[in-house]
């Protein structure tokens, strides 16, 4: 199955700012961002905490425009042409 992801703000230095990933049925949104930390590297220092696989505070993660924390969390599974779409803390003013 295929999703597209999309990244705004500071991820758009690491990683592609909008792309298709092939997975497998069932895949979770774990199972997505650790693809993709093994394929953009400074992913993981960008969206978790340091020392743990825990949100930084701002980061969210929306699959077809829901926010992961009102579904199933990482344990959120995805489906065929679903969207998941990526923001980091931003800063302005």
């Amino acid at each position: 199955m295929q999703v597209t992801v999309k990244a705004f703000a500071t991820l758009r230095n690491i990683m592609d700012s909008k792309f298709t990933e092939e997975l497998e049925e069932g895949s979770t949104i774990s199972h997505l961002l650790t693809i993709l930390m093994e394929k953009y590297p400074g992913l993981s220092d960008e969206i978790f905490e340091e020392g743990r696989r825990e949100l930084k505070d701002f980061v969210n993660i929306l699959v077809n425009g829901r926010n992961i924390s009102f579904l199933n969390g990482f344990d959120t599974t995805l489906n065929n042409d679903d969207l998941v779409v990526l923001f980091p803390p931003a800063g302005g003013g």
